[in-house]
């Protein structure tokens, strides 16, 4: 389905001992690419907010110290998405997938070694060339 105006959507850069924490999208656009955990921003949400929730429910981490990175505009299967990205860091726990209907596994890579294909917002950031503090 078309929308008349671009949907805000919130990428999370979650690391891990330099590593970053990517899903195997299934059930929606984007099915069969790997993409950061994330999701659409709710209204009066903050950034913060946004992506804290989004990474809770869809791998249990809880993350801390985030900070803004990146943003793509993109237009994709139908959709206009603004996707901003916000890097965190998750110190415990391991990912699980919670939204099995979305997701079909989690898995940590090197920044410098992202697997393909990406779900668009990511790959437009990283064929930029934008790379997050604290990734290996």
């Amino acid at each position: 389905m078309s929308h008349p105006i671009p949907l805000v959507g919130v990428g999370v850069v979650v690391i891990r001992d330099g590593l970053v924490l990517l899903g195997l999208r299934k059930g929606s656009h984007g099915s069969g690419t790997w993409a950061l955990p994330g999701g659409h921003l709710e209204y009066g949400e903050s950034l913060e907010q946004c992506a804290e929730r989004e990474v809770l429910e869809e791998t249990g981490l809880e993350i801390q110290n985030l900070s803004h990175g990146a943003f793509s505009n993109d237009l994709f299967e139908g959709k206009h998405y603004v996707t901003l990205i916000v890097v965190a860091h998750s110190q415990a726990g391991e990912p699980r997938v919670l939204e099995p209907e979305k997701c079909s596994r989690w898995q940590w890579f090197r920044w410098s070694e992202l697997p393909e294909p990406l779900f668009q917002p990511l790959a437009s950031v990283y064929k930029a060339g934008y790379v997050p503090s604290g990734v290996a």
